[in-house]
């Protein structure tokens, strides 16, 4: 029989997808940063939702565009995540530091984080705030992924990714 002991609250629903959310200013400026809150939450139509915390520098970017991308992180980007998820655009432009590859999204004004295998492109459609952060639930507009990671139907084969 198992014993159970009262564990911490704080990230309780443990593992999630570390992903790297990108964003584009309405003046044109571009950032990203890693973020631990992230989930679908809904299949149709499809929905994410991601947890910003308001007080870091994307939060406006994401707040005034009114969109975002979810860049999956595979452990060969871990250095970039780590990077990304720990200095702020305040105090230098980290994804010319980093030499990050961008592209535009096909549907959403905010790059994609071209060495990422998945890229999921979100226009938001609400937000609740939750405490510390934000969330922001995003449509799922378009997702990019790495062909050889396709079935026949399209779906991706999360098996073939390790993800952070």
């Amino acid at each position: 029989m198992m014993i159970k002991k009262e564990a911490q609250k704080k990230g309780a629903l443990q593992p999630s997808p570390k992903v790297l959310v990108s964003c584009r200013g309405l003046d044109g400026e571009e950032n990203a940063l890693a973020v631990g809150y992230c989930g679908n939450c809904s299949y149709d139509p499809p929905m994410v939702m991601v947890g910003i915390v308001p007080s870091r520098y994307s939060y406006k970017l994401i707040k005034e565009s009114g969109c975002f991308v979810v860049n999956l992180a595979t452990d060969d980007y871990k250095e970039t995540f780590d990077y990304l998820g720990s200095v702020s655009k305040r105090d230098e432009d980290k994804l010319k530091v980093k030499k990050v590859n961008t592209e535009n999204g096909k549907v959403v004004n905010a790059p994609i984080l071209s060495d990422c295998p998945v890229n999921i492109e979100c226009t938001i459609v609400d937000s609740i705030v939750t405490g510390s952060h934000e969330m922001f639930v995003g449509k799922v507009e378009y997702v990019h992924a790495d062909d050889t990671l396709l079935d026949s139907d399209g779906k991706i084969d999360f098996s073939k990714l390790t993800l952070l």
